[in-house]
């Protein structure tokens, strides 16, 4: 018997491709314009010329630091902090560099969704590229190229690729939709699908943000107050304007996501995984600052466990956690997950309709201007206590706005020592 013939599949009169993922379809066949493809072009020769000049960069700079020589200086007495941190940033180039060949190639060749793809890819590592490079340089022009790159990969990422466009629209409005359903069930918030407690969107996320900025450091003030040092008031706010103190935001965002889904698990394991969580986000960041800033806000080594031995945690971080404060973050997790977060839930809904989004929105450029400027006052707070004179406008702004006495009045809990610091400066 012969087999039978194979037709081909009827036109169903559906948009595109009738819905056959395999298919690309009309809107993914059109061109990108030309001035896409030459970014892409430009994408690919960058790649490969990163790919090849990082690392041969990196293992001379890191020679000649080990070396001695006095071309490259380096804030921190201990070079090992700042060999590592190059050795970081070289690997995420390498990486980065990497990733633009495929991009540009993706781009070149009209090939919209892995274009899309490798889009997100890249703006992860640009971001991680920007943080390691405040790390060893500050902030200066040299951020100039990375951002203008982040910009054009965001813009990229939600235009390359126009079936994924029409994806997220078509998710807002049914997003809309449920969560004017949501509301008139009390739901609104919480996770829909019910493996966790709250739906881990923008709008959530951010207000778990500001309101723990704040609950944090009310909890900071009094327990200085109360144990530290009793009946003395001290301004322990993080960023330049507002009561925040953003490490207490970040914190509970990572506890939020990791925890989410645990939020009817063992008291047990939601300690552990919380005191894991904020003690190593808290010494991560005491890292960054003293690298970046030669910033030293909290210090805890020396302590002891009921002053019979050293605490180990403390000796492995350098001082920056301690056993007792990872016990602190664990339960500040455990009240916060059983407890904070409904009612939190309950609170944020309280925005009007009409204003979630765009209130969102605002409040979210603010704080993202204030935490910028925080970062540009310290680094300029820093190059001042290095001796380096004032000859940009931002330096010049910074230094008339927000001086020396008042950058120590308002960061009372820390100190600058630029010699701290694991930033590389070449001679010229």
């Amino acid at each position: 018997m012969s087999e039978p013939t194979k037709h081909p599949l009827p036109d169903l009169d559906l948009p595109g491709n009738d819905l056959d993922p395999n298919v690309p379809t009309t809107q993914e066949q059109r061109k990108l314009p030309l001035i896409v493809k030459v970014y892409g072009l430009l994408c690919t020769l960058s790649g490969l010329i990163t790919v090849g000049l990082t690392a041969l960069l990196i293992t001379l700079i890191a020679l000649v630091i080990a070396s001695g020589s006095s071309e490259v200086s380096v804030g921190s007495r201990d070079i090992t902090l700042a060999v590592i941190t190059m050795v970081l940033s070289g690997v995420v180039a390498v990486v980065n560099g990497a990733c633009l060949v495929f991009f540009g190639i993706s781009l070149i060749r009209n090939r919209r969704r892995n274009a899309g793809r490798w889009s997100h890819v890249l703006i992860a590592l640009t971001v991680a590229q920007i943080i390691l490079d405040v790390m060893l340089q500050g902030i200066g022009p040299h951020l100039i190229q990375p951002a203008i790159q982040l910009v054009i990969l965001v813009a990229l990422s939600v235009t390359v690729d126009p079936a994924l466009r029409q994806e997220r629209q078509l998710q807002r409005d049914l997003r809309d939709l449920a969560d004017r359903e949501a509301a008139k069930e009390g739901m609104l918030g919480r996770d829909p699908e019910g493996k966790g407690f709250i739906e881990l969107n923008f709008f959530n996320l951010f207000w778990v943000f500001v309101v723990c900025s704040v609950l944090g450091l009310i909890i900071e003030t009094v327990y200085h107050m109360v144990v530290v040092d009793p009946g003395v008031y001290q301004d322990r706010a993080g960023l330049l304007f507002g009561p925040f103190s953003p490490i207490y935001g970040f914190g509970a965002l990572l506890m939020t996501v990791a925890l989410n889904r645990f939020y009817r698990a063992n008291p047990i394991i939601i300690f552990l995984v919380s005191a894991v969580i904020g003690g190593l986000f808290e010494a991560a960041t005491a890292w960054f600052m003293q690298v970046g800033f030669g910033a030293t806000a909290w210090n805890y080594s020396g302590s002891t466990i009921f002053g019979l031995f050293p605490d180990p945690i403390a000796v492995i971080t350098g001082g920056r956690t301690s056993t007792l404060f990872m016990c602190m973050w664990g339960t500040l997790g455990f009240v916060w997950i059983k407890f904070c977060l409904p009612r939190l839930l309950k609170l944020i809904n309280l925005i009007p309709w009409k204003l979630r989004y765009s209130l969102t929105t605002v409040c979210f450029i603010l704080m993202l201007v204030n935490g910028v400027m925080t970062l540009q006052a310290l680094d300029c707070w820093f190059e001042r206590l290095s001796g380096v004179p004032d000859t940009t406008p931002v330096q010049t702004f910074y230094a008339k706005n927000f001086d020396n006495a008042y950058m120590q009045h308002r960061f009372q809990t820390m100190e600058i020592t630029p010699e701290h610091s694991g930033r590389v400066k070449t001679s010229s």
